[in-house]
């Protein structure tokens, strides 16, 4: 029996329908199979660049910095086989379990996927990240024959500046996820992801990377307790439109207010399609002001959701500029309150995060750009889960002005994890896997 009486339509990123009356719960990172293979991927799966290795093996740029004089000029790329095969012998706990290692680049970039069983058998997500980085360092010393007093260095342009430094500073491993000493509270981890990861991992395509940004935010929901009991409803039907294009509501919007529109027409047209959905009905009126009532107040915020990443991508997107996206933020949601007498989504909180985000990303404190910043940061935090997925689309939208680029920041992210279906096509990924 399903566990919501609502079902709901998906649409993938160009307005196609890809499954009709799919029950609510369907959706859940608790429940779809692609959304669970997802979060395991990402907490197993290890990018390493063996080409980097040897860049700075060759010229003695490892960690933080140069160790001149100990330079090594090592073929590990052209060794890149027997290094794999290597690492896969070390890495997998018995033959035939689901270690994995694809190549890109031509061997120069691999991604290594770490064995159930020893995550099963940790902690923590840490044991993917220290297994592949011990296993490649010892790898590179077992193929060249390395020396104890030249082992350190091969150490260092693996692991980078750790254990000197509490994260791998400088490292040639890379995860999605931070190290669990930077996740600020419970359930923090797949909230600590970069915007600008979840751009390149999907190729730039704004739809896409809220998707999957929306995904990671909403399982981080799920994570620390903020979807249980009645909030499960909530937290499932803003991550369905304003995450999944659930009804084909954001993509709607942003057709009709994509050529001419701002986002005050975004407001009219959010209002008007809330108004035919029977999702707000008119209530009292105060002088020439109409309010408006709602029944379902999670629905409602679902709306608003789907319209402030509409707002984003019409303003952003006119703009390509990524900078605009908090006063996005802030000021849909204002002008929706004071369009509706309701609360704009999150019930005042994306506004309340869009604040500080203005003064954090671009104002006079000017920190670093919308890019960098992710749903554990002390700003951007508040929101639950739907402010960030905005900021990915309109970093997917950028042309190029921001200090700390995608390309800049997250490139080998795009280079490996964005050539896996899971991660490049959420949308579809899911909607299968209902």
């Amino acid at each position: 029996m399903a566990k919501y009486k609502e079902t709901i339509d998906l649409y993938d990123d160009a307005g196609k329908q890809l499954k009709s009356g799919v029950p609510l719960e369907k959706i859940s990172p608790l429940v779809n199979p692609a959304t669970r293979k997802l979060i395991d991927l990402t907490k197993r799966t290890i990018a390493v660049n063996l080409g980097g290795i040897q860049e700075s093996l060759k010229t003695g740029k490892v960690a933080k910095g140069y160790v001149l004089g100990r330079e090594m000029n090592l073929d590990v790329v052209g060794n890149k086989d027997a290094i794999i095969a290597k690492i896969k012998e070390m890495v997998q706990v018995e033959e035939g379990d689901n270690t994995n290692i694809r190549e890109f680049g031509g061997g120069k970039l691999i991604l290594v996927e770490a064995p159930s069983a020893r995550l099963e058998a940790a902690s923590t997500y840490d044991a993917a990240i220290t297994s592949v980085a011990a296993a490649t360092t010892y790898a590179l010393v077992d193929q060249f024959n390395i020396g104890a007093f030249d082992a350190a260095m091969v150490k260092a342009a693996v692991w980078g500046s750790y254990p000197h430094t509490m994260d791998l500073s400088g490292a040639n491993v890379v995860s999605i996820l931070s190290i669990p000493q930077n996740n600020e509270g419970l359930g923090y981890a797949l909230r600590n992801i970069p915007v600008n990861h979840a751009v390149m991992m999907t190729k730039k395509n704004a739809m896409q990377g809220a998707a999957l940004a929306s995904t990671f935010e909403q399982a981080g929901m799920f994570e620390m307790g903020n979807a249980i009991g009645p909030f499960e409803r909530a937290q499932l039907l803003a991550y369905a439109y304003q995450g999944l294009n659930a009804n084909n509501l954001v993509y709607e919007l942003v057709k009709k207010n994509g050529a001419t529109g701002t986002i005050g027409t975004v407001v009219q047209s959010l209002v008007e399609r809330a108004i035919e959905d029977k999702v707000i009905t008119p209530g009292k009126k105060g002088g020439y002001f109409q309010f408006y009532d709602t029944k379902d107040p999670m629905l409602w915020n679902a709306y608003a959701a789907a319209g402030t990443m509409a707002a984003t991508m019409v303003n952003c997107g006119a703009g390509r500029f990524a900078q605009a996206v908090s006063s996005t933020l802030l000021y849909f949601n204002d002008l929706l309150e004071h369009e509706t007498g309701l609360p704009g989504c999150d019930y005042g909180r994306v506004m309340g995060t869009a604040v500080g985000f203005s003064f954090f990303s671009h104002s006079i404190y000017g920190g670093g750009g919308p890019g960098i910043f992710n749903g554990n940061h002390v700003v951007t935090r508040h929101a639950a889960g739907v402010a960030i997925p905005c900021v990915v689309a309109a970093a997917a939208l950028d042309a190029g002005t921001q200090m700390f680029s995608p390309e800049s920041t997250s490139k080998v992210y795009g280079d490996t994890f964005g050539q896996v279906d899971v991660f490049n096509k959420p949308i579809q990924q899911i909607a299968q896997g209902v």
